[in-house]
């Protein structure tokens, strides 16, 4: 009967970890000169336009910091899923305005999984 509990347990963890929830983070600054007033449209052009329609999308967060800091924080199924999305984000015709308002090297990108 123990067998019967253990392959099941063993079934569960292993559809669990082949569906691991990705957690992408990222951390940059506005240039100088952009308030975050004028970034926050920005911002939510590119969670509504592009980032929300991509697969594997499951919600987006961000936030303003001091000094011109902004985070991003998107939860995705799949590292490949996020990755994707990566690998898309600057042809986007919503990226443009958004990545033309940030100090490009400032930003810094980390994923983490569930």
């Amino acid at each position: 009967m123990k067998m019967k509990y253990l392959s099941t347990a063993v079934c569960c963890i292993s559809a669990f970890f082949a569906h691991a929830e990705v957690i992408e983070v990222a951390t940059f600054t506005l240039n100088n000169g952009v308030s975050y007033e004028e970034f926050v449209p920005l911002d939510k052009a590119v969670e509504v336009e592009h980032v929300s329609k991509q697969p594997g999308f499951i919600s987006r967060e961000s936030a303003k910091g001091e000094n011109g800091e902004w985070l991003v924080i998107v939860h995705w199924e799949s590292t490949e899923d996020a990755q994707a999305s990566m690998d898309s984000f600057m042809t986007a015709d919503a990226a443009k305005g958004f990545m033309a308002k940030v100090d490009a090297s400032t930003m810094i990108m980390k994923r983490y999984e569930k």
